[in-house]
């Protein structure tokens, strides 16, 4: 399975890279929504994992295109995020985000059970 990875912090985003292929998943990396919004497209990701926060287009606006896309609406979007405020959570449930998880609240093995949930993938152990 394919997963889009969309963080701007390049320590987090090897992290979670070297976890996920770890994890069996194919995963490509971009650093901004500009970049995440031309790889949906070329890369056909079966998930994306969606930082919020990031330089020039940020994750609303991204989350907000692909689902307004036809051929990206139907793609399984994790937002992975600094905000806690419900009233973002909220913002991203109207675009229709698949799940939401705030960074501080989460450890790198609870996303990667979530990615496996979204995909249908079994845990390999």
């Amino acid at each position: 399975k394919k997963i889009l990875l969309v963080e701007d912090d390049d320590a987090l985003a090897s992290v979670y890279t070297t976890r996920l292929l770890a994890e069996g998943f194919d995963v490509k990396r971009v650093p901004n929504g500009e970049d995440a919004l031309a790889s949906a497209l070329q890369y056909h990701p079966d998930l994306i994992l969606l930082d919020v926060m990031m330089p020039r287009v940020s994750g609303f606006d991204v989350l907000d295109i692909l689902r307004n896309t036809p051929e990206t609406t139907n793609m399984k979007v994790i937002m992975l995020t600094a905000l806690s405020q419900d009233s973002d959570r909220q913002r991203a449930e109207e675009l229709g985000v698949d799940d939401y998880l705030v960074k501080s609240q989460v450890v790198i093995a609870d996303v990667v059970e979530k990615v496996r949930e979204h995909l249908g993938v079994k845990s390999s152990n």
